[in-house]
């Protein structure tokens, strides 16, 4: 059996965060992912879609993205019972995050990350620039 569940997508809000009893850091928050296909209209539907992380990576979300944010969250699909606050017996399904990565900063116009929170740092992975001779290209 393979529950594995890949999404890009931007946040909707800033990550909550929060610990449990034990001290374990538990971090929520809300991406929109794209659809792949544009309604009669022409406009690009989301899915709304809720996200759960645990320890280490939830303080490292909450510090490091906010609102706007674009993120990919690699995890597994969990879907739970509980009763509302009528007594209702109610699912909710979210995505329980194994690996999350920071793919950029919020949009422009959008909401920045809540007061106090430092800024990502950057990622070295595209290297240096290096020049090089067209004949050095073995193809």
């Amino acid at each position: 059996m393979l529950n594995k569940i890949i999404l890009i997508g931007r946040l909707t809000r800033d990550p909550e965060l929060r610990y449990t009893p034990n001290g374990v850091a538990v971090a929520k928050f809300t991406i929109a992912a794209d659809r792949p296909f544009t309604n009669r209209q022409g406009d690009r539907e989301a899915d709304f879609i809720d996200i759960v992380v645990w320890q280490k990576q939830a303080e490292n979300c909450a510090n490091y993205l906010g609102k706007g944010s674009l993120a990919a969250v690699e995890g597994r699909l969990q879907i739970r019972s509980y009763d509302d606050s009528q007594g209702v017996r109610r699912k909710a399904a979210e995505v329980v995050a194994d690996n999350v990565k920071f793919l950029g900063r919020p949009k422009e116009g959008s909401g920045t990350a809540a007061p106090g929170r430092g800024q990502a740092p950057e990622e070295s992975s595209h290297g240096t620039e290096i020049s090089f001779n067209e004949e050095d290209i073995p193809f």
